[in-house]
């Protein structure tokens, strides 16, 4: 077992203490220090952070600008080059990764097992869904905070930037006016813009070390992306439109387009960068994003060009203000191309007669997730582009060397993959021996602590296929309670809404009385499952399809997911970034003294060029050799765990969980009703009846118009709760990117 095992060890624990006295106390004291060295860096990110927000929230202010101007000025005739510049717009980025390293190394789990169960229910901001109807979907407190400094800081900038424009009217007689005032303000809407660009790529970086920090998963970021990218995008828009009028009135429009200068602004990469930047913006919206799926995929990767002349169009210094936030989403694009070029051999390929098909993964002994993870999956035999998001089906409890998605069959991918898969499988759904099916796989993602384990009052809440995850919670939680490891939830309501009865069998896939056969005596489970599409049982429902793998389990090989992911390993992950970082700065600094300084170079579009290529270059040469060295040791792991699991083998192939087995009945609370959508008012009013005054964890998966429902009902009762009544906590799980 890996080292970085020993984070999550105190989860596995019992929980007692030593006998022994002198050892009670020392790690007592071993406790405080950690408790300390965490609060610590808890308040030296969030000062950093704030310091950080607040100067880039006032650069609009002449003080502010001038300042900055001097520092960056100063700094870039030196050796350091750009290196200055970077570190004032993004130097505090980097600090906080650096810091959430050592932070995320000494916590482990170790937070989640000191939570303890509150005397009376709190609010909590970014579980209390506020806005519910609208353009950006459910909306919590703490989303529109975030929202509305946004929108202040825009209107700040905007006004701060007019005034300026305005002030400097006398001094535009020369030039006309109307063309001085639209290019300053073409100028003005592209600093604010560039101002969004430093958060843009943030939230795509799927296992960046600031999304574990915050417990953002992916799935929940890319709609902070979505958002940056349609204001970014506006901003852009208008910054070329105003330059483009400026044009039209001096008839200059052609020789402008193609104008590229060598000591100033480069024009023609600012035109290609914004057209590309276009044609994402336009492909990614809505109403193309469903027609097409596949257009708006590829278009995106565009990206690489809109990054690429944007470079040469503002040149090195004005570049260097976004170069921390890409370079980190460089650094995890980089590690997940990787993780990606492994092949692996799928265990068990099943296609379930609710129109669902079931995989079984191999995956490596230590490779950590939670229960609410997902992963990204690539058939090459489909494709060799396309890459599609699935939610694990399976507890990381369930077995050491494999994990379950359950994928519905919607789309012509997910068509394809059932096709090719009843193509090679037998009568019993099992792989023929001659035959294999291979993936590729990115992930797992998700939450950084099982955030499903802190409520002792659970609802969950799924549409269709949307119970996949809810099957790994439950899972979860009776692998926990069976071996007495720390987990709360005690009384656990689902409600799954289905279209038919056909998909009713997928509810059927956990034997909980042999997974925990006291399970009744310390987990209240209710189900409630509503069939809408469907006014009354047919004829076979006495004979619920029940349906059990025969799979067996192959033993652990080389052709399991790679452990090169950002998520869950933070020694190794920590060390990709600290090492690639400060590889930056050398390269930087290199390239400074030795090229760019010995033969003058002074062109801003080529120098702008030579900052992008030194970022890739850290991140492959330093950043490849950290991966290098993760891949020896990797090895040498698996060639350990190979060495212990031939001895075990037998054991192992009869006791891994399998996925699919019959569920008990009578052993907990369940309803089945047929034409009828749930009742959100009476059901959650029946649950404040029976829990009283306690946090409720309110998990949603599904539809959009499901979440909206799920939220508007929880704002409600929580706006019109009484001191003796729950409050509910809005939580939503989803693989729909």
């Amino acid at each position: 077992m890996s080292t970085e095992c020993s984070t999550h060890e105190p989860l596995l624990s019992s929980g007692k203490q030593e006998d022994d006295g002198f050892s009670y106390v020392k790690d007592k004291k071993a406790q405080f220090l950690v408790k300390l060295t965490r609060w610590f860096l808890k308040f030296a990110m969030c000062s950093i952070f704030i310091a950080w927000v607040s100067f880039l929230f006032l650069l609009p202010s002449e003080s502010v600008t001038e300042w900055s101007d001097n520092y960056v000025d100063a700094t870039s005739g030196s050796v350091l080059w750009v290196s200055g510049s970077i570190f004032l717009f993004g130097g505090p980025i980097f600090i906080i990764a650096f810091l959430a390293i050592i932070y995320l190394r000494i916590s482990g789990e170790q937070e989640f097992q000191e939570k303890k169960k509150p005397k009376h229910a709190a609010f909590r901001l970014w579980t209390f869904p506020v806005i519910v109807d609208g353009p950006f979907g459910v909306v919590t407190a703490a989303e529109l905070i975030g929202i509305l400094l946004v929108v202040v800081y825009i209107i700040w900038a905007v006004s701060v930037y007019a005034i300026q424009n305005y002030n400097l009217i006398p001094y535009f007689e020369s030039q006309g006016k109307r063309n001085a005032m639209l290019k300053h303000t073409g100028l003005r809407f592209g600093s604010i813009g560039l101002i969004c660009i430093v958060f843009l790529f943030l939230p795509v970086a799927r296992g960046s070390i600031l999304l574990r920090l915050t417990n953002i998963p992916f799935e929940h970021a890319t709609r902070y992306h979505v958002w940056l990218g349609h204001l970014t995008m506006t901003l852009f828009t208008l910054h070329g439109s105003c330059y483009f009028y400026s044009w039209i009135l001096e008839d200059r429009v052609v020789h402008q387009l193609i104008n590229w200068k060598n000591n100033s602004i480069a024009n023609l990469p600012g035109v290609i960068s914004l057209s590309a930047g276009l044609l994402m913006w336009v492909t990614s919206l809505p109403p193309v994003r469903r027609l097409n799926f596949e257009i708006f995929y590829y278009t995106h990767h565009l990206y690489i060009v809109f990054i690429v002349f944007m470079a040469m169009h503002v040149g090195d210094i004005i570049f260097s203000v976004i170069a921390a936030g890409l370079f980190l989403f460089m650094l995890d694009r980089f590690l997940r191309f990787f993780q990606s070029r492994k092949t692996l051999e799928i265990l068990s390929a099943k296609c379930l007669p609710s129109g669902t098909v079931e995989l079984v993964i191999s995956k490596p002994q230590d490779l950590q997730y939670n229960a609410l993870s997902w992963v990204f999956l690539q058939v090459r035999e489909l494709s060799w582009l396309q890459w599609h998001p699935f939610s694990v089906s399976s507890s990381p409890l369930d077995g050491k060397h494999h994990l379950a998605i359950l994928i519905k069959v919607l789309g012509n991918w997910t068509q394809k993959l059932r096709g090719h898969i009843l193509s090679i499988t037998d009568q019993d759904g099992l792989v023929q021996p001659n035959l294999k099916l291979k993936a590729s796989v990115e992930g797992p993602y998700g939450h950084e602590s099982p955030y499903h384990l802190l409520y002792e009052n659970l609802i969950l809440v799924a549409g269709g296929i949307g119970i996949s995850p809810f099957l790994a919670i439950l899972s979860d939680i009776l692998h926990r309670v069976r071996d007495r490891k720390p987990c709360m939830p005690r009384n656990v309501v689902i409600i799954w809404a289905v279209k038919r009865s056909q998909e009713l069998p997928l509810l059927h896939s956990l034997d909980m009385e042999s997974l925990c056969p006291t399970f009744n005596a310390k987990l209240n489970l209710e189900i409630q499952t509503y069939v809408t599409q469907e006014s009354e049982p047919p004829l076979e429902e006495g004979e619920v399809q029940k349906y059990a793998s025969s799979t067996v389990f192959s033993s652990p090989s080389q052709c399991g997911m790679s452990r090169l992911v950002g998520t869950g390993n933070t020694i190794w992950s920590g060390t990709y970034v600290m090492v690639s970082t400060i590889g930056l700065v050398v390269s930087l600094n290199l390239v400074n003294v030795f090229y760019i300084n010995p033969y003058d170079i002074s062109y801003q579009w080529y120098k702008g060029l030579l900052l992008l290529i030194c970022m890739v270059a850290s991140v492959i040469v330093f950043g490849g050799l950290v991966i290098g060295l993760w891949s020896f040791w990797d090895r040498i792991s698996l060639a350990k765990e190979n060495f212990w699991d031939e001895k075990k083998t037998d054991g192992m192939l009869h006791n891994e969980s399998t996925t699919h087995k019959n569920l008990s009945e009578g052993s907990f609370a369940k309803t089945i009703k047929h034409g009828q959508r749930p009742d959100f008012t009476e059901i959650f009013g029946t649950m404040a009846e029976r829990w009283g005054n306690v946090d409720i964890g309110v998990i949603v998966c599904g539809p959009t118009s499901l979440e909206r429902s799920v939220a508007k009902e929880c704002r409600s009762k929580n706006i019109g709760r009484k001191s003796n009544a729950p409050i509910f906590h809005f939580n939503r799980h989803s693989f729909d990117l």
